[in-house]
């Protein structure tokens, strides 16, 4: 089940500052290790680019959608692969959902690397270092990916 009940729309700023950050890391440029999503819609069948942090925790890397419920998150669920870039690097992977039971320390992690970036966009009544008990109110509102990689062939 997924929860729609969280879910901030960028505004024109927002939108403008996405712009240089994604043509930044398109760029190879390492802006606090942003790298660009590119995603095929699930409607228009269009690739769609946004810049996403990346977070290693346990091994893995992961997708926090601090913004809930996005068009991104929207299309991942649908598409489950997707290419990230930064520079030259472009690689496929492939994107599969966190269960929210496992989500709160991830959603932790990121947190602490990119609260200072992300806070803003967090649901009511979370903050950028959360109780135990803010991370079980909130994280079925905050979608996780794993990102793996994709097989070829």
């Amino acid at each position: 089940m997924h929860s729609t009940q969280h879910h901030v729309t960028p505004g024109r700023s927002d939108r403008v500052f996405n712009s240089v950050v994604r043509w930044l890391a398109d760029r190879g440029v390492n802006l606090a290790g942003a790298q660009t999503l590119t995603i095929v819609g699930r409607k228009s069948g269009a690739p769609q680019r946004i810049p996403v942090n990346p977070i290693a925790f346990d091994g893995r890397e992961y997708l926090v959608a601090v913004r809930g419920n996005t068009q991104w998150v929207r299309n991942a669920r649908a598409a489950r692969t997707a290419h990230l870039r930064r520079g030259r690097n472009d690689r496929t992977v492939t994107l599969a959902e966190v269960d929210v039971a496992d989500r709160g320390p991830i959603i932790r992690a990121y947190l602490k690397r990119w609260g200072w970036e992300v806070g803003r966009f967090l649901p009511d009544g979370m903050t950028t270092d959360p109780s135990d008990e803010q991370l079980h109110t909130h994280a079925a509102s905050i979608p996780v990916f794993a990102v793996g990689r994709a097989t070829t062939g």
